[in-house]
């Protein structure tokens, strides 16, 4: 287990530069129950920098797994109201959200496929309207993890529990630069370099991006006004946080029907609780028409079929392959992670942030843009170092942005 010390250093950096909690605001925690050591650590910081109130929802992987075993489909399919009030409570007061994410990859790798679909789209349903502030960065908030038992067994199968967990808290402290001796300053400059990378992009103004690699030969038309974000994100207050730690993505939004092509899968995608791996989409205008997988297939038939927009794209995120959590050389089975190692694009809902005044767009004015909508947003990685990717600008003419897995551009 790594020192006390380390891990409030972790908490601090969550907190200052992962949702930038400020005086009297209050902080909700989202956390695992097998981590309440460490959330307790987060939430004295939290109040020692001035938290008005720390609100935690726990998450306990064996409880929820009960429910899906026993409880009826109507249960299984129902959010109830106060869970959502309670939520949207908290947003429409202006709290910060710090997500402490670490579920156990297999945990519902034995549930119908069908009945997972249903919560998480009776799920996605319930907290629309909570989303909202999030995915328009009305509010601060921020997704980090912390090793479980059953999820660092799966990343390191061949060691006891114990030298699991310890394994993966030294992985997650490196990734996350706690292991340097001021982490935030760490976060100050990498941000600056994300940020740099944006700029680089957003000056480009590419109409297209065509993808290769083995299994992958895809065209992707980017809308007019879509803009490169990545790194420390601000919110309509003008608060700068860190929306994933670690992140080392630039990303920006798809037009929605503008995708042809196939695509292929690099690393495996935990969704919901249940591994896909081994997959590939095919797109004609946007919108799969066909795919497949070695594992999950169900899974991932029941995530396309959620709504009309699950089959479309809402993200293309652009990551090098001598990211850190690439050059560790695990595969973490949490998309937290996995997605900071691979460039990525994401099924489903767009962030209107993306567009230039789509923050301010109602649902009709972002679907003439060509923005996806959806209940869901879900990232899987396309990336590797076989990977080209080709820029298309205005007068046709073609440069190259990535070639074999990383910068073809000068973003330094």
């Amino acid at each position: 287990m790594v020192s006390k010390q380390t891990q409030e250093k972790y908490a601090e950096l969550a907190l200052r530069t992962g949702v930038n909690l400020q005086k009297n605001q209050a902080l909700m925690i989202n956390a695992p129950i097998e981590g309440a050591d460490f959330t307790r650590i987060v939430a004295r910081k939290a109040y020692e920098l001035g938290a008005k109130n720390v609100h935690i929802n726990w998450v306990d992987d064996e409880l929820t797994l009960l429910k899906y075993e026993n409880a009826p489909d109507e249960v299984i399919a129902n959010v109830p109201d106060w869970k959502v009030q309670m939520q949207e409570s908290f947003a429409k007061d202006g709290a910060a959200v710090l997500n402490i994410r670490a579920t156990n990859p297999d945990l519902l790798k034995d549930i119908s496929p069908e009945r997972v679909a249903k919560a998480n789209k009776a799920a996605a349903e319930a907290m629309k309207g909570f989303r909202k502030y999030t995915m328009n960065d009305i509010i601060a908030w921020s997704i980090i993890s912390i090793p479980t038992g059953d999820w660092a067994q799966k990343i390191f199968p061949d060691k006891s529990r114990e030298d699991a967990v310890e394994s993966l808290w030294n992985a997650i402290v490196k990734i996350v630069r706690v292991d340097q001796d001021d982490p935030i300053a760490a976060w100050e400059a990498h941000n600056q370099t994300l940020i740099t990378a944006r700029e680089v992009l957003n000056k480009k103004k590419y109409k297209k991006l065509v993808f290769k690699a083995p299994g992958t030969e895809l065209d992707m038309e980017l809308p007019e006004g879509h803009i490169w974000k990545g790194g420390s994100a601000q919110t309509e207050d003008g608060t700068t946080f860190n929306p994933n730690m670690p992140t080392e993505e630039v990303f920006s939004l798809p037009y929605k029907y503008g995708v042809n092509g196939t695509v292929a899968s690099t690393k495996p995608l935990n969704y919901g609780g249940s591994l896909i791996d081994n997959f590939s989409l095919t797109f004609k205008d946007g919108k799969v028409v066909d795919f497949k997988a070695e594992q999950g297939e169900d899974v991932l038939k029941h995530l396309l079929d959620s709504d009309e927009g699950a089959r479309r794209l809402g993200e293309v995120a652009l990551v090098p392959d001598e990211s850190p959590v690439s050059q560790s050389g695990l595969i973490f089975y949490n998309t937290l992670f996995d997605e900071n190692a691979s460039c990525h694009i994401a099924l489903g809902k767009a962030y209107p942030t993306n567009l230039e005044g789509g923050a301010q767009m109602d649902e009709e004015e972002l679907d003439k843009h060509g923005v996806n909508d959806s209940l869901s947003h879900v990232d899987f990685m396309i990336g590797s170092e076989n990977l080209d990717i080709d820029g298309v600008k205005e007068d046709d003419t073609t440069e190259a942005v990535f070639r074999s897995g990383t910068w073809a551009l000068d973003v330094k």
